[in-house]
């Protein structure tokens, strides 16, 4: 296609876009298409006659309404006066520059026929040098400007009658300094130099000049002086900021996944670009709550963006973002509306009406088509990011809902932690599944498994046999029968093939655990105060991979307070790394597995494990622990002894991995049997001992606490005292005390252990709303 064809194709699109919505912006197209037609060479003739021949094409023009001379104006049609309107748009930019050209050759002629009439070589120069239209300049060797042209002085506002110009310079910007200033370059005296420097006008605006300089020596005295001109690049530089400015918002937010995230970045980078003194986001979240604010404002000190309150905003500001998210999207608006030096400007942001952007200046200042067209852009590029994000939330929720039906129960039972990290956030879905199936003889089925490939496709073959693993445990097949039936499950599965399970059944009550594996990393064991040992038996080939004649299953006792940790491959492999150093590091820190919650454990080997990237595979895991053995505690019934009782008890209680809260209250109803023994059992008799005895089972604590002493009913009135068995029946599930053939007393408290709840939509790894990142886990106490 030719150059002049090509022109002719945009002038059309761009006419036909005004005709049908005639408005500023496409008028702004006209004007762009007349200095595209200057620097491409094409004529104004050719120009009307491609616009007449449009119009003749949609009935708006015939050939009577042309003539040598140009267009006549038409009457009465509003496309007619909008397409003449259109046109003169187009010419301005091409009758300029004529005129510019003529006028500059007409002053060149003139100023040369002067110069034939003028005696002396340095009239001549003045002529010549008055007929540039580029700005011109003679500096002497200190820098002071000496000499300037007419056109200096229009350029800059400074001109010949202000001569001479030494440093500073009055059109200098001292505010400025990542560029060269005039002085600075001449004090190098280079024999010639080119660079772009801003100034102010003598009006006050800011412009940018090109600025070329040669360096000379006077022959009748060889001093050196600089001569120069000076060209108005502005409009380049404007549009090569806005460019940049568009490219480093969409860049700011191009990784942004949620609207938190978006806003956080992108709102001071839109406040940079616009020159804002501080910029707000109102956000609807829904109709029934009001609007949250996302402010940032480098005066009030934080330097980031943040979310408010709505109370912090006055009720104008209210009013203004309230009113202004129900105008029509992408359009920019002046505050006040039509000013033409506006305070500010506002937005509607997205296209659902439901957030508005609002941008205040320091002071209030003339805004020009190029400043409008870069506050469209960017507040587009705004909107279209905080979009983009709200469907990614949106498909995100649906993922974590997919993800929650399938991952796991949403209670455990006590004294289990699980943990489910995906290797592709932020969707947070994948191929690794953990479950833990109470049964009905007590025993209680866990599966962990890994299947292969990552993401949504892995994360629905895990659903698939993740269902039919918990049907097989709920229907009494032991490990090794629950692998070996899930082979042929997985082998009529697409994807399922080499999936890796080990599946296992505990008996708390017994202390052991059977269990089978199929390819799978082996469990962890660790006992009280002892390193954790690898459980290899029970190991056979991946699912659906071969037929074995059966699989194998082992049986390992669980000694009182040990700790077994099943888990997944992504939580122990590492790229370059040797798997067996990275099975030492788990060992290692289940050393001291005992003496922490089971929550406590996963956190700590999360924590160690992690590589410095962060995993780079889904990672789930389980973690039980065994009931510890009976604490067994006798002291002297003195008062004294009763901090140390606690610190014991205490202890145990986290060995028995009972929540920080429950065992509060069982330290506090321990105490206050054992206060009561210390304090009546032995009164006025012979010293004698108090006896505590903490017991528990899958789902409770029990503990028993016993005196020898003589039991002392409550008097009627006891006081301000006498409420310890009142606070030991508020403090435990069943309360009894028996006084055995008269002699002593037996307390018996017996405390339920809470279910663990958990939700696979804990937290990931992610970016909070003040910009800060974390790697944070799913938050389970057990």
């Amino acid at each position: 296609m030719t150059v002049l064809a090509a022109f002719r194709e945009s002038y059309s699109q761009a006419l036909r876009l005004h005709l049908d919505q005639p408005s500023q912006d496409t008028l702004s197209e006209g004007y762009e298409l007349g200095r595209r037609a200057l620097v491409e060479g094409i004529s104004i003739l050719d120009l009307t006659e491609h616009h007449f021949r449009l119009l003749e094409g949609v009935g708006l023009a015939d050939p009577e309404h042309r003539t040598q001379a140009g267009p006549q104006r038409p009457s009465g049609d509003p496309k007619a006066e909008a397409a003449l309107e259109f046109l003169l748009q187009t010419l301005a930019a091409l009758d300029v520059a004529t005129r510019g050209f003529l006028d500059s050759t007409r002053s060149y002629e003139r100023q040369r026929l002067r110069a034939e009439d003028l005696a002396g070589r340095d009239a001549f120069r003045t002529a010549l040098v008055e007929s540039l239209q580029d700005g011109f300049f003679v500096a002497d060797a200190d820098g002071t400007v000496v000499e300037v042209n007419s056109a200096f002085g229009d350029l800059t506002g400074f001109g010949a009658a202000g001569l001479p110009y030494a440093e500073p310079y009055p059109w200098a910007l001292p505010e400025v300094h990542d560029y060269p200033t005039l002085g600075a370059v001449l004090r190098q005296a280079p024999p010639a130099a080119r660079f772009e420097m801003p100034v102010r006008h003598r009006d006050g605006r800011r412009l940018w000049l090109a600025v070329s300089t040669s360096s000379l020596l006077k022959p009748e005295n060889d001093e050196r002086v600089f001569v120069g001109t000076v060209r108005d690049t502005t409009a380049e530089h404007d549009a090569q900021a806005r460019d940049q400015a568009v490219s480093r918002l969409a860049t700011a937010v191009g990784a942004a996944t949620s609207v938190d995230e978006v806003l956080t970045v992108g709102l001071e980078e839109l406040r940079r670009a616009v020159g804002a003194r501080s910029a707000v986001v109102s956000v609807w979240p829904n109709r029934l709550t009001g609007p949250e604010f996302y402010v940032c404002d480098p005066d009030s000190g934080s330097g980031t963006t943040d979310l408010l309150s709505r109370q912090v905003l006055d009720a104008r500001a209210r009013a203004l973002l309230e009113a202004t998210r129900r105008l029509p999207g992408r359009a920019v608006h002046a505050i006040p509306e039509g000013a033409a030096s506006p305070e500010g400007i506002v937005a509607p942001l997205g296209e659902t009406g439901d957030a508005a952007v609002w941008l205040s200046f320091a002071a209030p200042r003339a805004v020009s088509a190029g400043d409008w067209a870069l506050f469209s852009l960017l507040v587009g590029h705004l909107s279209l990011a905080v979009q983009r994000a709200r469907n990614f939330d949106a498909a995100r929720s649906t993922s974590l809902t997919l993800q929650r039906a399938m991952l796991g129960p949403i209670e455990l039972p006590p004294r289990f932690a699980v943990h489910y990290e995906p290797a592709l956030p932020p969707l947070e879905i994948g191929g690794d599944w953990y479950d833990v199936v109470p049964l009905r003889d007590g025993t209680i089925g866990l599966v962990v498994g890994d299947c292969v490939g990552r993401g949504l496709s892995a994360a629905v073959v895990m659903g698939q046999l993740r269902t039919a693993a918990r049907a097989l445990l709920l229907r009494g097949a032991g490990p090794a029968q629950l692998l070996a039936e899930l082979d042929t499950v997985a082998a009529r599965i697409p994807g399922a093939m080499c999936t890796t399970v080990c599946a296992a059944v505990l008996d708390p009550v017994g202390g052991t655990v059977r269990y089978s594996n199929a390819g799978h990393m082996p469990p962890i064991l660790a006992e009280a105060g002892a390193h954790g040992r690898e459980l290899d038996g029970g190991r056979s080939v991946p699912l659906a991979t071969f037929d074995p004649p059966r699989r194998p299953e082992a049986t390992t006792e669980l000694p009182p307070g040990s700790t077994l940790v099943l888990f997944t491959d992504g939580l122990v492999e590492e790229r370059g790394v040797d798997i067996d150093l990275r099975f030492g590091d788990l060992s290692d820190e289940l050393a001291g597995a005992a003496t922490r919650s089971p929550r406590e454990v996963a956190d700590a080997v999360l924590s160690r494990l992690r590589p410095p990237a962060g995993y780079d595979d889904d990672v789930a895991m389980v973690v039980y622990r065994q009931p510890p053995p009976p604490l067994r505690v006798e002291i002297p019934a003195e008062a004294a002894r009763l901090s140390g009782v606690r610190r014991e008890l205490a202890a145990w209680l986290v060995a028995a991995a009972v929540p920080a809260e429950t065992a509060g209250d069982v330290v506090a109803a321990a105490n206050e049997a054992c206060s009561n023994s210390v304090e009546h059992a032995y009164l006025g008799g012979p010293a004698g001992a108090v006896r505590l005895v903490a017991d528990c089972t899958l789902d409770r604590i029990t503990l028993t606490v016993t005196d020898t002493g003589v039991w002392r009913p409550m008097p009627p009135d006891p006081g301000y005292r006498g409420r310890g068995i009142a606070m030991m029946r508020a403090l435990s599930d069943e309360l009894s005390i028996e006084h055995p053939e008269g002699v002593g007393t037996v307390v018996r408290l017996t405390v339920a252990l809470p279910a663990v709840e958990f939700s696979a939509a804990g937290r990931y790894q992610g970016v909070s709303r003040l910009g800060h990142t974390g790697a944070l886990s799913p938050a389970t106490n057990p």
